[in-house]
């Protein structure tokens, strides 16, 4: 870039050292301090009891406050991204030790390598998360109080040691997270839904819905997207209901995935959705993006909230009429969870056939009755029996997951919608896991196996040329035995 010679030079930026010291106000005098003081005693701080005489989890966190305060008034937060990394950490570490020589506090160089990293991650993370955001095992994170934190690892629910200082360090977190996406929480908006750049989603409440000071929720999303194949490694399918959920997605049957909370719903859809063809049109829509679809035909949908004046919301139903006028070939809500129910039963039902949804629910039956409801919620005047037959018409298949005990998961059910009976959904297991037991070490013990040789939708996979292989309906597999 030129300058004009006539002006005189731009004095250099000053290091953060610099500026830490300047904005600390202590003479300069204070800052060269004599070799009597230096050889002086620290003063006595709090010490916490255990191995190496390891400092207060309190003082750490004055410590990292009283640095991290500083650091705010000196920095604009906006161009922090843009000063490279290691570059930032210096100049931390150059105030840590600073601060803790004027403050006369020993520390061993292994905290204060700790502290430079912690409060790193304060200024460019999200603080005490940090750690848990890059352990790729973690698969949610659940802060229920500032010093309450939970974290979910392969099915199992443990606590962990990590804490905020206290509710305001925790609610400036939550603000942090959710201005990332153009959000705000505060007591007129005090629920916010967001996603962070990794694309895990997050919930968080604050006060005067959350009585205990704010709560957290992160729904984690791994980069690896799991495959089919590695479904069969982990026992959550066997091979046998894997090959006819794949002639079922390719013969564009509609297929409805229902579970619980964290059931592995979304890993489902994810790893049956690779069975699309590729030279199909597919519109996915979701509250918070979640899916990773494969195919490079794909356009994605995302609803908006509304603003605080409750204007300018865009909710799933009015993305499910807008994917109809796009000429889909298959529609895939994450997951339905009211009225838009309605429309996507339409659409299932005028030509987009194969199209996959997820929903909350602990059977297939279950399933039926939660859209039923979801339906009626439309405040449309449409009799009980005619939503049933446009239900049992529409969809042909229900795949049912479940996290079992022990922490795994597992497609439980492979189910086919046969008809209408009465004031309800008939639904008939074509696959299915028995569960016999624990093994001694807490294992779920059990067998998939298939209840169903001849099921309907054989006939439609004929008209579309796909031949199942000999005996898929005689695989039996035992799971930790």
């Amino acid at each position: 870039m030129s300058t004009d010679p006539n002006l005189p030079p731009r004095p250099a930026r000053p290091s953060l050292a610099q500026l830490m010291a300047a904005q600390s106000g202590a003479p300069k005098a204070a800052a060269a301090k004599t070799a009597a003081e230096k050889a002086a005693p620290p003063r006595e701080r709090p010490v916490a009891a255990g191995p190496g005489g390891a400092r207060s989890a309190d003082r750490m966190f004055e410590i990292k406050s009283e640095i991290h305060r500083k650091l705010i008034g000196v920095l604009n937060l906006d161009q922090v991204s843009s000063i490279p990394k290691d570059r930032i950490r210096s100049e931390i570490g150059r105030v840590v030790e600073r601060l803790l020589d004027e403050e006369r506090v020993p520390m061993t160089t292994a905290e204060q390598n700790r502290i430079v990293e912690e409060v790193l991650d304060e200024v460019l993370g999200l603080g005490p998360l940090e750690p848990l955001l890059k352990e790729a095992s973690i698969s949610d994170i659940l802060v229920n109080g500032y010093d309450k934190v939970f974290i979910e690892r392969q099915g199992k629910l443990q606590r962990t040691p990590v804490r905020f200082k206290d509710n305001a360090h925790l609610l400036h977190i939550i603000e942090k997270i959710v201005a990332q996406v153009g959000r705000r929480v505060d007591e007129a908006q005090p629920i916010v839904d967001a996603r962070l750049k990794d694309g895990s989603r997050v919930n968080a409440i604050i006060s005067p819905l959350s009585l205990d000071g704010p709560s957290l929720s992160i729904r984690r999303f791994g980069r690896h997207v799991i495959t089919s194949d590695e479904m069969v490694a982990y026992q959550t399918i066997m091979p046998a209901m894997l090959q006819f959920l794949a002639a079922c997605v390719q013969a564009k049957t509609t297929i409805l995935i229902s579970g619980g909370t964290g059931s592995g719903k979304t890993t489902t859809l994810n790893a049956l959705s690779r069975f699309i063809p590729e030279d199909e049109r597919i519109v996915t829509i979701e509250d918070t993006a979640e899916l990773q679809l494969q195919q490079r035909h794909l356009v994605k949908f995302e609803t908006r909230p509304a603003n605080l004046n409750k204007e300018g919301g865009i909710n799933q139903r009015v993305l499910v009429r807008t994917a109809l006028r796009m000429r889909p070939d298959r529609i895939v809500v994450g997951e339905c969870r009211g009225p838009e129910a309605l429309d996507m039963l339409q659409a299932m039902n005028t030509g987009v056939e194969g199209s996959m949804t997820t929903i909350h629910a602990n059977t297939p039956k279950d399933a039926f009755s939660r859209l039923e409801a979801m339906i009626l919620m439309a405040e449309l005047q449409i009799p009980t029996r005619v939503i049933q037959q446009q239900l049992a018409s529409a969809i042909k298949m229900v795949v049912q997951v479940t996290r079992l005990q022990d922490g795994s998961r597992k497609i439980i059910n492979i189910s086919e919608v046969v008809g209408q009976e009465g004031d309800h959904i008939e639904v008939q297991d074509v696959f299915a896991f028995e569960r016999v037991g624990l093994s001694e070490a807490g294992k779920v013990q059990g067998r998939f196996r298939c209840f169903n040789r001849k099921p309907k939708i054989l006939d439609r996979l004929r008209v579309y040329g796909i031949k199942l292989p000999e005996g898929i309906f005689d695989e039996v597999m035992e799971v930790n035995l």
